[in-house]
């Protein structure tokens, strides 16, 4: 099942350790099965606010999520982003194929206390 690297990052002015670390983060997580899904993209907030920006990773699973975020690769250039830019970055495992919302949706409706 595929699993993801989402951060929601807020604008911070641009210095060279951003570079540094933008130009290394891919080497980080290419040998996880890693790859950008999301990046450095325009974004059109629908609901509420979302100052900043997003970044997705995508990799095969949460054990080679997990794996890229612990590497000693990452977690080297990881203060580079974190001095200079706040935000929040979460490891999520998606949906597997075939997922049906109705199957949830069923799943909840049953869970409802009786009226």
């Amino acid at each position: 099942m595929p699993a993801y690297a989402i951060a929601h990052l807020r604008e911070a002015a641009l210095v060279p350790e951003i570079v540094k670390y933008v130009e290394r983060i891919g080497a980080t997580f290419e040998p996880h099965g890693g790859r950008f899904l999301v990046h450095a993209a325009q974004h059109e907030v629908k609901e509420g606010s979302w100052p900043g920006n997003v970044v997705v990773i995508g990799f095969p699973g949460i054990a080679e999520a997990r794996a890229w975020w612990d590497s000693p690769a990452y977690q080297e250039i990881a203060p580079l982003r974190a001095r200079h830019i706040e935000g929040d970055i979460i490891l999520v495992e998606g949906v597997p194929d075939g997922y049906d919302p109705a199957a949830t949706a069923q799943a909840m409706r049953a869970a409802l206390p009786d009226e």
